[in-house]
């Protein structure tokens, strides 16, 4: 009796939810353990000082990150690790659910493993999930809407369709984009005998619920004359984003996504159209098919697709499981150590892993370099490296001007930012440094407005002078930013501006700055 009991116990052990919720665990850990490692990202320190003006809506995102990194400051304070947890948990969801997704659609232990080993393989998740950004939730979000459709599809019951349109309303309160996954979905309905789904009345309790989660957005939005709308105009303008075309778009994906896994994803693809088992879920590779197309017409960033990716490597998993049933099952542990060997080389290219110097020495060896989303001056690092290096310099440095003035001086003097980065590294580090809030006119700090300062003295960061010398009767070269691995237009001259040829509070209308 006890060696039947232990069997069952070491086959439980070596099934499928087992292994999963194991690499589920492991990528929680490894984020944890490298999630101090450099400093604090730029958008991080963005959205803790949107934390501090909770609100329905914000000029470059939905309400729901500002109210996660609130929740993370209240539970953790400044410690980067607390910060930081609640995106690395939402990593560890996204495996799991993988994996229990590729179970859903009929996928055994092989694959179940595989779904789940992927998404712990993808280098644009180890940048995702490393920081507290939107881009942390949008996967989990979506790959739970997914989940949603499939088990309607597997148990033809239209009830599910009511949670989808629950999580599609928090998608919405997190990330704009789950806008186009809804879109290719309901192309996907159209295009399939899901379509049955369409006509039923817990479809459209779903988009309700949907609506009625977003509708205090979408209030906010309209009062302020969608300035999101507004700022992808501007950047479009700008050309800040780089654009690819089609082919370029489609092999940027293999190269974020991870190579040795292209052909797990494209397999997932083929085995969602032409795969007995796999026609069923037809509608998902629909959906892929027509958000691909989409992102490329739109000249969108290679990684607004990268949350749709768990759905193919569930797919391609369990295509690989079942051709390799009866023959070739050693391919399986060569695939999987393929992965995993890949992943060992290229995490130091996304994972703050090595020391800033040894990364760049292991880039040049590796003779690999990530491609670029944006078109920014980085210096030695890539972008999402260097833009968790010098703030806190940047601060100290505008502490010591600010404590160079008299203290009826200090009373009087506005720390003005060029952009939100700036001002959000002066709200998170000023307090410590005996720094008063700053003021911005970039992004929602815009709205936050110049509090009480009527421009009388003026610490300007992120200026070359040019502008502050028209406005000012005096301008000055206080100081110096310049951090070795910070982005380059982090490198500037710290301006003591005096006597403002006006009121700032009659400037500020016209200084505002959506790009």
């Amino acid at each position: 009796m006890e060696n039947v009991t232990g069997t069952t116990n070491s086959k439980l052990f070596l099934s499928g939810p087992p292994i999963v919720l194991a690499l589920a665990s492991a990528k929680l850990l490894f984020h944890l353990l490298t999630a101090n490692r450099y400093g604090i990202f730029r958008d991080e320190l963005y959205y803790l000082a949107c934390g501090e003006h909770l609100d329905w809506g914000y000029v470059d995102q939905p309400p729901l990150i500002a109210l996660v990194a609130w929740m993370a400051r209240h539970l953790f304070g400044d410690w980067l690790v607390g910060l930081r947890f609640f995106p690395a948990l939402a990593g560890a969801a996204t495996v799991w659910l993988s994996g229990k997704l590729a179970r859903e659609m009929g996928g055994g232990t092989f694959a179940q493993v595989l779904a789940a080993l992927a998404v712990v393989c993808v280098p644009i998740y180890l940048v995702m999930h490393h920081w507290l950004t939107m881009n942390a939730f949008e996967p989990l979000v979506w790959i739970a809407c997914v989940w949603c459709i499939v088990r309607a599809i597997n148990r033809d019951d239209p009830r599910y369709w009511i949670w989808f349109g629950v999580f599609t309303g928090l998608g919405m309160q997190t990330k704009y984009g789950i806008a186009f996954f809804v879109v290719a979905v309901v192309v996907g309905l159209v295009l399939t005998p899901e379509r049955r789904f369409l006509i039923t009345k817990q479809f459209w309790i779903g988009a309700a619920i949907a609506f009625l989660i977003f509708l205090p957005n979408l209030i906010w939005l309209i009062r302020h004359d969608f300035p999101f709308l507004e700022l992808m105009h501007n950047i479009r303008q700008t050309h800040r984003d780089v654009v690819r075309g089609p082919i370029a778009f489609v092999l940027d994906q293999v190269q974020i996504m991870n190579p040795i896994l292209f052909p797990l994803w494209l397999g997932g693809l083929v085995w969602l159209f032409l795969g007995r088992e796999g026609r069923r879920f037809r509608v998902l590779g629909i959906v892929y098919i027509v958000l691909l197309a989409a992102f490329i017409a739109l000249r969108s960033k290679n990684y607004y697709l990268a949350s749709i990716y768990p759905v193919l490597f569930a797919a391609g998993a369990i295509g690989f499981e079942k051709i390799t049933a009866a023959r070739w099952k050693w391919s399986r542990l060569v695939y999987a150590l393929l992965v995993v060997g890949s992943t060992i080389i290229l995490a130091p290219t996304v994972s703050p892993t090595l020391s800033p110097e040894q990364f760049g020495a292991y880039q040049k060896k590796l003779g690999f370099e990530p491609p670029k989303a944006e078109n920014q001056p980085t210096g030695p690092l890539p972008q999402y490296f260097a833009d968790e290096f010098g703030w806190e310099n940047m601060a100290r440095e505008t502490a010591r001007v600010y404590n160079s003035l008299s203290p009826e001086e200090q009373a009087r003097t506005a720390i003005f930012a060029n952009s939100y980065g700036q001002a959000g590294a002066i709200d998170f580090f000023g307090p410590r440094l005996g720094l008063p809030k700053s003021i911005c006119n970039h992004q929602s700090y815009w709205l936050w407005g110049p509090r009480d300062y009527d421009g009388g003295i003026v610490i300007v960061l992120g200026s070359d002078g040019s502008g502050d010398r028209e406005h000012f009767q005096r301008v000055e070269a206080a100081g110096r930013v310049e951090h070795p691995y910070s982005r380059r237009d982090e490198h500037f001259d710290i301006f003591l501006c005096r006597g403002l040829t006006g009121d700032l509070h009659q400037f500020w209308p016209r200084m505002k700055n959506y790009h």
